[in-house]
């Protein structure tokens, strides 16, 4: 009777050893859950387009946009254009079928502001990049633009550019001709597009 008393009592013991055992176990998977999930992660979207020659010209090149953080980097390496000051803007449409470039619609404009100059108090539209220089016609030009105006894919119609199109003009933007700046011929155009 003493040993069938000292079996159970036993038996109880390795229970109950075994039940405390599987709690400490799953504490500590759960511990490890929670620690992965706490991570943080940092979202990241690369796209990178190409430009085609419009209008007869033989301007051509690439389009890179690169978001980290809410901050959209644009940078555009652009060939065959003449010595001089050009523009480059975002446009409504990311449509380059036209032999014109204007299957691309006006300068994208999702606020309803006048044309102008990026940043003036007066308005501008968000497609209104600017100007840059070209030094020597033989060069590929690089193109540097940044803003935490835009986004890609992120589905807030007055800051996504995916669907747009990149232009790039023959002429120089004016800042106050309404509403293109009239910045000449679209001599090469991309469409944003994944």
């Amino acid at each position: 009777m003493k040993k069938s008393i000292v079996a159970s009592l036993l038996i109880f013991s390795i229970l109950a050893c075994k039940k405390e055992v599987k709690k400490s176990e799953s504490k500590s998977t759960e511990i490890s859950k929670t620690e992965k999930i706490q991570e943080p992660t940092k979202n990241s979207v690369f796209l990178s387009i190409q430009l085609s020659p419009k209008s007869g010209s033989s301007v051509s090149g690439t389009t890179e946009f690169t978001e980290n953080d809410g901050v959209v980097q644009m940078t555009a390496k652009i060939k065959g254009l003449s010595e001089g000051s050009h523009a480059i803007h975002i446009h409504d449409k990311g449509d380059c079928s036209s032999t014109d470039g204007k299957s691309s619609g006006g300068h994208w404009n999702p606020t309803a502001q006048p044309h102008g100059k990026w940043g003036a108090k007066t308005g501008y539209h968000k497609g209104d990049v600017g100007n840059f220089i070209v030094e020597n016609a033989g060069n590929e030009t690089t193109v540097e633009f940044s803003t935490d105006e835009w986004c890609i894919g992120c589905g807030d119609d007055t800051k996504d550019i995916l669907g747009k199109g990149v232009i790039v003009h023959q002429g120089v933007d004016d800042f106050t001709s309404q509403p293109s700046g009239a910045a000449g011929s679209r001599v090469s155009c991309g469409g944003i597009i994944q």
